[in-house]
């Protein structure tokens, strides 16, 4: 299976939640925009904040983060990305979002393979189904 990712899939496997994606195993190429590195950091310290996970937590979930996402195949933000971020979509979608359903649709275009999308974020699962794509996670 190839499938494109967001944070909320690292961010659940990272933090051991019960409701981590359980297909995660049986994706053999994984791809995501280089979005993710900094979402994923940032959701890190809020937590750090807001939960008041320990330093050994954060430095634990932080390591597994980085390792998972050596394990991908990341699109980079360039003017291209941006550009189709910043046409209307078919359902309500927030910037980070777009970005990322954008990453994807360009990836599948240049490929010419039809990933899976893996997401626990509602929003974005919606208007990836409405372009198409098959949907894990929501």
């Amino acid at each position: 299976m190839i499938a494109y990712g967001d944070s909320s899939v690292l961010l659940r496997l990272a933090l051991g939640q019960p409701s981590a994606l359980p297909e995660w195993r049986q994706i053999d190429r994984r791809v995501s925009s280089a979005l993710i590195a900094a979402e994923s950091q940032r959701t890190l310290d809020r937590l750090r904040i807001r939960a008041g996970l320990s330093d050994k937590e954060i430095a634990g979930c932080s390591a597994t983060i980085l390792s998972l996402i050596n394990s991908l195949e990341l699109i980079e933000i360039d003017s291209i990305v941006l550009d189709r971020a910043a046409q209307p979509m078919p359902t309500e979608l927030g910037t980070l979002d777009a970005v990322h359903l954008a990453s994807a649709l360009l990836w599948k275009d240049s490929v010419g393979i039809d990933p899976v999308m893996a997401t626990h974020d509602a929003a974005l699962g919606w208007a990836a189904q409405a372009h198409g794509f098959t949907v894990l996670g929501v």
